[in-house]
């Protein structure tokens, strides 16, 4: 893996010369996704920071804006050096600027593969088992911004029937702000029903292996047995881990290296940055989402 990641930073560096020696950086910056309040994002990727400082030898910082467009934005204007964006946040880098970031890693589950699903879910003692049951009542996504938590389900639920338009079947569709918003409303009954994102692998009521419920399993703030899953999306690529192409080529390709053995030099870092258990981070191209691209470019033009 190492080889072949040093290969590709070789290229890189190959086809960006100019770039690469005109720049010098004197800090790294990384940008975590909402989702979850900022003192757990900031806790669970404080041992990133110390890894990539021990590796690139400059001072690291850690940024939690409030919503994805935060990290999005910091990308574009240069402000940040490397996210795990969603693949939808990858998606609205990508078409609002080919050359800002490029995909280097993905986080994978335990049986290997690279995706994960969007999920919907009630609490138990609402009546709601199904999507039908949400005919005239409230759901609640995360982020516009985000793949599982909006781009999917606003694509894929349409097909089956169940209506976008406010008032069309739902009641009312609402923004809760994020993955961890989402489900403290379901939970305390804000909303009818919301979506967020798992692995779909392991058990129910651990929140599965990873992610948002697991996270919130782990915080304590859900009671998995008080939920029932009522809706799953087909498989979606999961987001890739970015840097800013500008970057200097061997800051890449340490940043790069360091984060595909993370797994075995730090299986509890891992598990806070990854959102849960995972098999590690393995080599990603843009060419794993360019399905992604093209219905957050269908999405944007419906709403233009």
């Amino acid at each position: 893996m190492t080889k072949t990641l040093t290969l590709l930073a070789l290229t890189t560096a190959l086809a960006l010369p100019q770039i690469a020696a005109a720049q010098d950086i004197k800090e790294f910056r990384i940008g975590v996704l909402g989702g979850e309040n900022a003192q757990e994002r900031m806790t669970n990727n404080e041992c990133l920071a110390k890894h990539t400082q021990e590796t690139l030898g400059v001072p690291v910082r850690i940024f939690t804006p409030a919503d994805y467009d935060g990290v999005i934005q910091g990308l574009l204007g240069g402000t940040l050096d490397a996210a795990i964006l969603g693949a939808s946040g990858y998606a609205k880098a990508y078409l609002t600027d080919p050359e800002s970031v490029e995909p280097v890693l993905v986080k994978t589950n335990l049986d290997g593969a690279s995706d994960y699903f969007s999920v919907g879910f009630a609490r138990k003692d609402s009546g709601i088992a199904s999507m039908d049951d949400l005919k005239g009542k409230v759901l609640g996504f995360g982020d516009p911004n985000s793949t599982s938590g909006y781009l999917i389900p606003a694509v894929e639920m349409p097909k089956k029937g169940y209506s976008m338009e406010p008032g069309a079947f739902f009641k009312e569709i609402k923004f809760t702000g994020g993955h961890e918003q989402t489900i403290v409303a379901v939970n305390n009954g804000d909303i009818d029903a919301g979506v967020t994102w798992a692995d779909g692998l392991g058990n129910w009521e651990d929140g599965y292996n990873s992610g948002a419920l697991r996270k919130a399993v782990d915080a304590g703030i859900v009671d998995m047995n008080d939920m029932v899953e009522i809706w799953r999306s087909e498989p979606i690529p999961e987001g890739p881990l970015v840097v800013r192409k500008a970057l200097p080529a061997d800051v890449k390709a340490k940043f790069t290296d360091m984060m595909a053995n993370l797994i075995k030099t730090d299986k509890d870092c891992t598990y806070g940055v990854a959102g849960g258990e995972t098999a590690g981070f393995t080599p990603v191209k843009h060419d794993n989402y360019q399905s992604i691209i093209e219905a957050r470019k269908l999405e944007e033009q419906r709403g233009s």
